[in-house]
């Protein structure tokens, strides 16, 4: 170990992090962010397990304070317009009681708001201020609702807001973390000098990949497969869209919906009304949805926006051939015409010329998901370890 490793972790041994969460699963010992939480909680514990990690979130009422190991819970319990305020002085009151040193948000909107909160009235010394930016929120498309190639989509009217919320947030910020080069490109384009440089840190993707699960009995001969949360930034609209203008020719294609969310009736609907409802055949929540990708013969992505993309990561480690837009680690991580079939957003005809493509043309269906696991895995391998990144990025902020 070098002489400027060594005294960083000696100082760091009772390090104390307090995480202003977004997700509630965390209350939950079986979900997969619990599993997330206790890896982070170990590295900000080692080498002599004094540091702390603590997390704040709104929670369901049955919600209780827990401690696991050295990672302690802590809920709060209010309405939802009621929720900045209620965390902030929670965490507020968690600073002063456990002598907290670093409060990183999960978000630069209303947790990262939040967290600035919780530290303005404290005196010196002030716990240090890190935030978290997990999804592109200056895309253009975080706020537009669509153009004259695709159904309008009503973006959430909170979306305005929150950017104002994020350019008072970043610029008092001690550290960034974001989750891809394109965010972060975005955020020194818009803020410059007046905020610390972000470090990059990719989200947590596990590389083993499970066995293919069948998909439910079907007549396709061609099946699409979308992954995702059914909201308004995943534009399933341009998916069905899309759909409608290659099922006219083809008849033998179909979609699988994987995925629940505030859109979900919406959608249906309009695939009754596009004449798909034999043709889209939507899966709810499935905790096996990694497996059923190796059963599809084409991934199909329309987000608006991404931070990064893991389920584009999750598809490409399956080996299934990728249409996506040009969004989240798209040009950063996979090349376009290389390793996916990359579109524009908001270009429902440009989607339905990928499906196309991969229907009549083999050799690329074949060729280009062999490509894209190489550089799925070889993104991954220089990831590294996950925790321990995120431990050496918050330490910086208490060295320097």
């Amino acid at each position: 170990m070098s002489q400027e490793q060594g005294p960083t972790l000696i100082f760091l041994n009772n390090m104390k992090v307090l995480f202003v969460s977004n997700d509630p699963t965390i209350f939950d010992a079986a979900s997969a962010a619990r599993a997330r939480m206790r890896a982070y909680a170990a590295a900000i514990g080692l080498p002599a397990q004094a540091g702390e990690l603590h997390i704040v979130s709104s929670a369901s009422k049955d919600a209780r304070e827990e401690q696991d190991g050295n990672l302690f819970l802590h809920p709060v319990h209010a309405w939802k317009i009621f929720r900045v305020r209620a965390l902030a002085e929670r965490a507020h009151w968690l600073i002063l009681q456990y002598g907290i040193e670093i409060v990183s948000a999960q978000d630069p909107f209303e947790h990262g708001l939040a967290a600035l909160r919780a530290i303005s009235k404290i005196q010196a010394p002030r716990p240090k201020l890190h935030i978290q930016v997990h999804t592109d929120f200056l895309s253009p498309w975080f706020i537009k609702s669509g153009n004259w190639r695709s159904p309008r989509v009503r973006m959430p009217l909170l979306n305005r807001w929150r950017r104002r919320i994020a350019d008072r947030v970043l610029p008092r910020a001690d550290g960034i973390r974001v989750v891809s080069e394109r965010v972060k490109k975005s955020l020194v384009a818009r803020y410059g000098s007046i905020i610390p440089e972000p470090s990059v840190i990719p989200v947590a993707v596990d590389s083993t990949v499970p066995e293919p699960i069948r998909l439910p009995e079907h007549p396709f001969t061609f099946s699409l497969i979308s992954v995702g949360r059914l909201e308004p930034e995943k534009r399933i609209e341009d998916i069905l869209t899309a759909l409608a203008l290659v099922a006219k020719q083809y008849p033998m294609v179909g979609l699988f919906i994987v995925g629940s969310g505030s859109e979900r009736r919406r959608l249906e609907r309009m695939a009754r009304h596009l004449g798909l409802a034999d043709r889209v055949i939507f899966l709810g929540e499935r905790p096996d949805a990694r497996a059923l990708m190796g059963s599809a013969n084409a991934f199909i992505q329309a987000s608006a926006y991404e931070g990064y993309g893991r389920t584009l990561i999750e598809a490409a480690l399956a080996r299934v051939p990728i249409i996506t837009t040009d969004v989240g680690i798209v040009g950063e991580v996979f090349k376009g015409y290389e390793d996916v079939l990359s579109v524009p957003v908001d270009d429902p005809t440009a989607l339905s010329l990928g499906i196309v493509g991969f229907i009549e043309d083999t050799r690329v269906r074949l060729e280009l998901p062999i490509r894209a696991e190489t550089v799925a895995r070889a993104h991954l391998a220089k990831v590294g370890d996950m925790p321990t990144r995120v431990f050496e990025d918050l330490s910086r902020l208490l060295i320097h």
